[in-house]
């Protein structure tokens, strides 16, 4: 099942940061066709088609940002891992340079969009069990989801801008003090964030779900990311580490007890797998962006391809493209590396259908639609409904592994979850016995620079360690002081590049947002 509901509600939080002085006359005017929360909440089926709308605003991901640009690129950008071949959007290209300010545009959306998704959760977790009629089950069902999404919105938020608004009221009109809300500690926003995956996991929805809602693999992973996180910068929560490895052992435990493609959870047997449409939202794939090919395309294929080389019928610009360094840095045999692994070298010309080009440079292939951008004897639609993943079982193997070692000391347990990883990948292990602690500690983390790259997880890690991984020597530096190379340019990473700006027009018409993060 694909969300396909539109936005039902314009809610005020993100928009309103904005109002001036001047727009009262036309936010006092009424619209007619303005579904109002008053009026909505009046059915039982009001919970679901609410909470699908929140679902919805996930996809602003792959939603515009000016020419060539998607909002995804923002993380991916500051990551280090890639660059772009096309030069033409400033916002893009001073996120590669790290010369970004508050005034850029995908730092903005990114904060108004999780704002918004914010406050349609606050809307229907308040509104919901008003609702006449509804059932007990599916009230706290429906509750559940939009508290699952409220905590996935703050976590991007927190991770981003540590201290920000903690909004938990839905705001419906200008006039409302939280219109222009003080920002709240990162600690309180924590709370929140696991308060919230707590009641969702109560709330026990089934362990897979193939409709794309989040599933209780789903709650339980991302309890574990948020744990994980919160052990490390900047919060050091003592005790955290062991608090991530048990919630994602509970994952694996399930994983190993439950092994079919339908109902169960593993990893894929190969890369391509991944991939296929139809294993979404199946095994391997925890929690998803939904999209749907002619109906919510998913706007980040051309991102991904080589610029203007009409080699699929999705259009190409290449502004997310793999460094060659990041890329030489996988280990000989890797089957990432290899052709149409989670990288190609060579496809079609002619929208896919002609014969083979040869690119003499790596493109990322691990997002690739083949419905969408056609193959020999199959010519593409042009429409990509290829989910985006935001959690996959390898990423539960990896943090599990990861945080038990971290917890204590290294086990069986942890050592399997990152051998399977590697195992699907053609690599080969070396024996327990090798590692100590810190090596056992650098090998997951070189994992997960591999294994999650252009997932939007890098520069997660990066901020929550405080390293960088240097490809060319293969190890991990201190963030501050490293230095990202960009089209032959380097650019030393500053301590205030640990939080992002406040967007600049949210800045200057909300006073109560002062003091800016440090640096900027």
């Amino acid at each position: 099942m694909k969300f396909n509901i539109h936005k039902i509600f314009a809610l005020f939080l993100s928009g309103a940061l904005m109002v001036g002085s001047g727009c009262s006359g036309f936010l006092d005017e009424e619209d007619p066709s303005n579904i109002e929360p008053e009026t909505f909440f009046t059915f039982p089926e009001h919970a679901e088609l609410a909470v699908h709308g929140i679902y919805e605003n996930l996809r602003f991901h792959s939603g515009g940002a000016g020419i060539f640009v998607s909002n995804f690129q923002m993380l991916d950008a500051l990551s280090g891992t890639a660059e772009t071949e096309t030069g033409q959007n400033s916002d893009l290209n001073n996120l590669y340079t790290f010369e970004h300010t508050g005034d850029n545009l995908l730092l903005s959306q990114w904060w108004r969009e999780l704002y918004e998704g914010i406050g349609n959760a606050n809307l229907a977790i308040t509104k919901i069990p008003t609702i006449p009629n509804i059932k007990p089950e599916l009230q706290i069902k429906w509750v559940g989801h939009a508290k699952f999404l409220r905590a996935l919105h703050y976590f991007w938020l927190v991770q981003l801008w540590g201290d920000v608004p903690l909004m938990t009221q839905p705001v419906t009109s200008y006039l409302d003090p939280l219109v222009t809300p003080s920002r709240a500690s990162k600690e309180s926003v924590y709370d929140l964030i696991v308060a919230d995956l707590k009641d969702a996991e109560a709330a026990e929805f089934p362990w897979v779900d193939a409709s794309g809602l989040a599933s209780r693999a789903a709650v339980k992973s991302l309890l574990a990311k948020v744990y994980l996180v919160m052990a490390g910068e900047p919060m050091n929560k003592d005790g955290y580490y062991q608090l991530a490895a048990d919630k994602a052992k509970e994952v694996i435990d399930y994983a190993a007890a439950n092994t079919s493609i339908d109902k169960g959870i593993g990893l894929f047997a190969t890369l391509d797998l991944i991939r296929t449409p139809a294993n979404e939202n199946k095994f391997e794939h925890i929690f998803s962006i939904q999209y749907a090919a002619g109906i919510a395309n998913a706007g980040y294929q051309d991102k991904y391809l080589p610029n203007n080389t009409n080699v699929t019928a999705s259009g190409e610009v290449g502004t997310t493209v793999p460094k060659e360094i990041f890329l030489d840095s996988y280990e000989a045999g890797d089957k990432r590396i290899e052709e149409k692994g989670y990288y190609f070298q060579k496809y079609f010309d002619n929208g896919g259908t002609g014969s083979e080009i040869d690119f003499n440079k790596k493109y990322i292939y691990k997002h690739f639609d083949l419905p969408a951008n056609g193959a020999p004897g199959a010519a593409g639609t042009g429409n990509s409904g290829l989910n985006y993943p935001l959690i996959r079982y390898a990423e539960v193997l990896l943090i599990y592994a990861e945080a038990q070692n971290e917890a204590g000391a290294l086990t069986a347990d942890a050592y399997n979850a990152l051998a399977a990883v590697r195992t699907r990948a053609g690599l080969t292990t070396p024996d327990i016995g090798t590692f100590t602690q810190e090596s056992f500690k650098e090998a997951v983390l070189r994992e997960r620079w591999h294994e999650l790259a252009f997932e939007n997880l890098t520069w997660f890690d990066m901020i929550r360690l405080q390293l960088v991984y240097d490809a060319e020597n293969d190890e991990f530096d201190p963030f501050v002081g490293s230095v990202i190379v960009v089209s032959g340019k380097p650019h030393t990473l500053e301590q205030k590049h640990l939080l992002l700006p406040l967007p600049a027009a949210d800045f200057r018409n909300n006073e109560n947002l002062r003091p800016n993060n440090p640096g900027w």
